[in-house]
C-alpha cells in the first residue's frame, strides 16, 4: 500500500488524547487562550474515549471542602500512606486544592450527582461521591468540543510519535500519526503539546484470556501511549516500576470499591475467615504504613495473597450479607438495594453484570468470587507511573520546579492524567483537573515563548514511512506463505502483543509467577523485550485497524521495558501485594524512599536510571 500524502496542521496548543484530562485541557486552553488555536486529536471519538468512556458509578476524588469533609493536606497524607511513602506532595496537593471546583463544573454541565434531601452530596467513602456516571464522558466532551470548535477536533487519528524542534531536541514541536479510517498521514506542528493519552492495560498477560483482547478491568484501549510517546524523545520518567494490582470480581472484573464503601461488604476465604482480621499482625512488618488508616491498598492485597498462597481460596465477597443488612428485612428496600447493585456495574463494567447473569448469581443471595488481577501501569488511579513534571511555583521546592506547572523535562511538552508520574489517586475528576492545570500553564508558555518552532522535514518523512511500513510489509510478503498470519517476513500485532504479555507475566512478576521476580529474572526479561522491540520494526498489518494495533503494541512495549528497568533498579519490595522482589524482600525506607527516574537516549539506544529525593512538604 503506497504511502499517502502528508497533511500538516499548525496550531498553538496540541492536546493528544480525548479522555477526561484531554477534555479538561482542551476546554481550559480556550478559556485562558481565547485567541489561540487549540487542536485535540483522539484515536476514537471524544464522547466515549478514554478510561471512563463506558461510564463510572462514582467520583473517587472529591475533597468536600465546602462541607468540611477534608482538606488538601488530608488528601496528601492519605495518598502518601497509600503509596507506601512515595508521592510528589506538591502535585497531589495541587490536584486536591482544585478538584472540588472541577466537580462542581461537571455538575453545572449536567453530570447527575447523588444528593441528600438537604441538597448536600451523598458520600460513600472519605473521597467518594456517587454519580449516574453513564453520562460522565459525554457531559465532559461537549464543552471541550464547543470550546475548540469542531473544525479543530481530529478524531479517528492515532498519534504514533512526538516531534522535537529541528534545532533543539529538548523543545517539543508537534506530533505525527495516521488516520484510522482514511489513508492519511497527519503532521501537527504546535508551540506546546499536552499529553493526555492514557496509561496501560494489557501489558501483562490478563488473568482472563481469549475474551476479546483479554477481559480486563481497565480500558482495553488504554495502550500506554502517554509513555510510549514520551519515552523515545528522552522525556524524564518517574516511578515506572510502580504497578497497580486491583482486587476484582472474578471473570467479569467488576470493581469492588462501591461494595466496600457503599454496601460495606467484606471478603472471606473458604474457611469463613476475614483476612484483614486474621492477618492483622502482618501489617506490623511494614510500619509506619501498616498502621495507617485506611490500610494501604498493596498491604490489603498482601494479606489476601497470603491466604491464597496457603490454599485458603476461593475468596468471596459477601454481597449477600451486605445487601441483606442494608435492606434490614424490608422487601421494598431490598429491591432498591438490588437495583443499585446491578446499576453499579451497568454504569461502568457491563461484563460483570453479564457474568452474574450467566453464572446464575443473585448477589443478594450468593457470594461472588474475587481475585487479584494482573498488573496495570498507570498514573491516575492507584498507580504513579508517568513523566517527571514541574510542580506549581507556589508549592514546589527548587528540586521539583523548572518554570511551568505540569511541564515535562522537554520544553513545551506538558502532561496530565496518566501521563504525570508520582501523583496518583486523581481518578476521573483529578485527571480532568490536572488537564485544566496543564492547559493554563501551556497557554502561559506559548505567550512567553513566541519563537516559532520548526520541523525537520527529513525526520518527518522518515517517521511517515515507518508509520505506514506495516501495511507495505504485509502487502509485499503476504503471498510468501499460505497462512497470512504465519510468515517469515513479519509478525502480526496480535502475535507481538502475546509475546510482550508472556515476557511481562513470566519475568516481570505477573499472575503466573505469583507477582514475584528477582534481579536475574528481570535482566532476562529486559533482554527478551529488547529483541521484541527490534522485531516490532517488522510488523505486518492487513488494514488500518491492524496498523493501529501495531502502534499500540509499540507503545505498550516501551511501557513494559521501562517497567522492568525501573523494577531492576529499585532494590527493595516497596509495594508487597503489587510485586515481590525475592532477592530484596523487605521495604527499605532508609535507602529507597526515593523516586526512581529514567531517560532514554535514542542516539545511543541506552537507558539512564537515576533517583530523585522524596521531600516531605505536608506535616
Amino acid at each position: 500500500m503506497a504511502l499517502p500524502s502528508l497533511e500538516t496542521v499548525e496550531c498553538d496548543i496540541l492536546v493528544i488524547g480525548g479522555g477526561m484530562s484531554g477534555c479538561g485541557a482542551a476546554f481550559e486552553s480556550k478559556y485562558w487562550g481565547e485567541d489561540l488555536k487549540v487542536v485535540i486529536v483522539d484515536k476514537a471519538v471524544i464522547e466515549r474515549s478514554g478510561a471512563t468512556g463506558e461510564g463510572l458509578s462514582a467520583i473517587n476524588c472529591y475533597m468536600g471542602q465546602r462541607y468540611g469533609w477534608n482538606t488538601p493536606e488530608d488528601f496528601v497524607r492519605y495518598v502518601v500512606n497509600d503509596m507506601m511513602g512515595l508521592a510528589r506532595e506538591d502535585l497531589v496537593y495541587d490536584v486536591g486544592r482544585h478538584v472540588d471546583s472541577s466537580v462542581h463544573l461537571l455538575e453545572e454541565w449536567g453530570l447527575p450527582i447523588w444528593k441528600k434531601e438537604n441538597g448536600e452530596y451523598e458520600r460513600i467513602g472519605r473521597w467518594q461521591i456517587p454519580i449516574h456516571g453513564e453520562s460522565l464522558k459525554p457531559v465532559t466532551a461537549e464543552p471541550a468540543r464547543k470550546a475548540v470548535g469542531k473544525e479543530n477536533i481530529y478524531e479517528r487519528v492515532s498519534i504514533t510519535h512526538l516531534l522535537t524542534d529541528a534545532n533543539d531536541p529538548e523543545r517539543i514541536a508537534g506530533a505525527i500519526g495516521f488516520g484510522v479510517r482514511e489513508n492519511k498521514i497527519w503532521v501537527f506542528k504546535a508551540q506546546a503539546v499536552i499529553i493526555t493519552s492514557g496509561g496501560a492495560s494489557n501489558v501483562f498477560r490478563p488473568r482472563s484470556v481469549n475474551e476479546g483482547i483479554g477481559r480486563t478491568w481497565y480500558s482495553v484501549f488504554a495502550t500506554g501511549s502517554a509513555y510510549g510517546l514520551m519515552i523515545p524523545i528522552g522525556t524524564e520518567m518517574t516511578q515506572m516500576e510502580h504497578r497497580f494490582v486491583p482486587t476484582r470480581f472474578k471473570d467479569g472484573y467488576g470493581p469492588v470499591g462501591m461494595w466496600f464503601q457503599y454496601f460495606h461488604a467484606h471478603v472471606e476465604n473458604s474457611l469463613g475467615e476475614d483476612y484483614t482480621v486474621t492477618r492483622d499482625d502482618e501489617l506490623r512488618k511494614y510500619e509506619p504504613y501498616g498502621s495507617a488508616i485506611p490500610t494501604p491498598t498493596p498491604l490489603r492485597n498482601h494479606q489476601m495473597f497470603l491466604d491464597i498462597k496457603e490454599g485458603k481460596g476461593p475468596m468471596y465477597m459477601r454481597t449477600d450479607l451486605a445487601m441483606q443488612e442494608l435492606a434490614g428485612g424490608d422487601p421494598a428496600k431490598m429491591e432498591k438495594v438490588r437495583e443499585e447493585a446491578w446499576e453499579d456495574f451497568l454504569d461502568m463494567t457491563i461484563a460483570q453484570a453479564m457474568t452474574w447473569a450467566s453464572q446464575n448469581i443473585a448477589p443478594e443471595d450468593t457470594p461472588s468470587e474475587v481475585v487479584l488481577a494482573e498488573p496495570y501501569i498507570m498514573g491516575s488511579h492507584s498507580g504513579e507511573a508517568g513523566a517527571w513534571v514541574s510542580g506549581p511555583e507556589d508549592l514546589a521546592p527548587p528540586e521539583y520546579f523548572w518554570g511551568y506547572n505540569k511541564m515535562t523535562t522537554i520544553r513545551g511538552l506538558f502532561a496530565a492524567g496518566d501521563g504525570v508520574g508520582a501523583a496518583p489517586h486523581k481518578f476521573s475528576s483529578g485527571s480532568f483537573t490536572e488537564g485544566r492545570l496543564a492547559a493554563k500553564s501551556a497557554v502561559r508558555f506559548v505567550r512567553e515563548n513566541p519563537a516559532v518552532v520548526s520541523l525537520n522535514s527529513s525526520q518527518v518523512n522518515t517517521l511517515a514511512e515507518s508509520i505506514w511500513s506495516p501495511l507495505e510489509t504485509f502487502d509485499k510478503y503476504k503471498g510468501v506463505s499460505t497462512a497470512e498470519d504465519i510468515n517469515p517476513h513479519y509478525i502480526t500485532p496480535k502475535q507481538a502483543l502475546v509475546r510482550l504479555q508472556k515476557i511481562m507475566d513470566e519475568y516481570g512478576g505477573g499472575t503466573s509467577s505469583l507477582y514475584t521476580t528477582n534481579g536475574p529474572t528481570l535482566e532476562r526479561g529486559i533482554a527478551l523485550i529488547e529483541m521484541l522491540r527490534e522485531d516490532l520494526e517488522h510488523q505486518g498489518a492487513r488494514s488500518r485497524h491492524e496498523l493501529l494495533r501495531c502502534w499500540e503494541v509499540v507503545h505498550r512495549t516501551w511501557t513494559g521495558e521501562a517497567h522492568l528497568r525501573h523494577l531492576l533498579h529499585r532494590k527493595e519490595t516497596r509495594w508487597p501485594g503489587y510485586y515481590y522482589r525475592s532477592d530484596y524482600p523487605d521495604l527499605d525506607d532508609t535507602n529507597w524512599r526515593v523516586f526512581v527516574n529514567s531517560k532514554f537516549d535514542a542516539s545511543a539506544n541506552k537507558w539512564n536510571i537515576s533517583t530523585r529525593p522524596y521531600l516531605n512538604l505536608v506535616k
